[in-house]
């Protein structure tokens, strides 16, 4: 009886250590990846800010010119608070009529030259797009047919087809834009669809991209998706 018990008492310790190895890898993964993205970003941030102080009054000069030059003081980090204090400032300054008349000649002054214009104007409706409190975009998603029809994917609405593509698409249909990320978010293909042909969602923007990066995995839970049903029924 000893021996047939030994291997049920090992099977059952290494499935309990198995289990508590694999519920720890479900609390310590998303942490050290959090910690790790961050990590890395900070360090990006840094790598382009720091360069651009002058040398003088660059961190580490600081701490070696006040406290030593054995100070083992971390800098990391500190320029993206340079880069926070230096963006709060310029948008203090732009919010000004000095500002904004400097503003104006420097982007007169981009006008004239051909490829920077192109690259500044570009990079100039991508951030209004996303920062710009008129206009809300990338804050609904949807359902539209991809790659084929009756194959579904989840998609992001920008804004409505507006300029030389509206006036160029044949259809006289609404057409709205919508962004389709491709798992893991490392890309996407910018659509223009019907809105008709679109199904929107009550999913937020955050939790498509959890679901679009998981590949499927990670869905809204049956608590937000009750709480969506009681408000749609709300509206009803």
């Amino acid at each position: 009886m000893q021996d047939q018990d030994h291997p049920k008492k090992r099977g059952g310790l290494l499935a309990g250590l198995r289990a508590s190895f694999l519920t720890g890898l479900v609390v310590v993964l998303p942490i050290g990846l959090t910690i790790y993205l961050v990590y890395t970003v900070v360090g990006w941030i840094d790598s382009w800010i720091l360069p651009l102080i002058p040398w003088g009054w660059r961190p580490e000069q600081l701490v070696e010119f006040y406290i030593g030059p054995d100070a083992n003081f971390p800098t990391r980090g500190l320029g993206v608070i340079v880069f926070l204090i230096f963006t709060v400032i310029i948008g203090w300054i732009a919010k000004g009529l000095i500002g904004r008349s400097v503003i104006a000649q420097t982007e007169a002054l981009v006008d004239r030259m051909p490829v920077v214009r192109s690259v500044y104007g570009g990079f100039k409706q991508i951030t209004e797009t996303f920062f710009a409190k008129s206009e809300k975009s990338f804050d609904r998603t949807c359902l539209v047919e991809f790659p084929r029809p009756g194959s579904w994917a989840v998609g992001f609405v920008a804004t409505t087809a507006k300029g030389e593509i509206a006036a160029r698409l044949p259809s006289d249909k609404k057409m709205i834009a919508v962004f389709l990320a491709l798992t893991p978010l490392t890309s996407g293909i910018l659509l223009y669809v019907p809105e008709e042909d679109v199904i929107l969602l009550d999913m937020k923007a955050d939790d498509a991209v959890k679901l679009i990066v998981s590949a499927g995995l990670v869905a809204p839970s049956g608590k937000e998706m009750r709480t969506l049903a009681e408000e749609a029924a709300k509206i009803d």
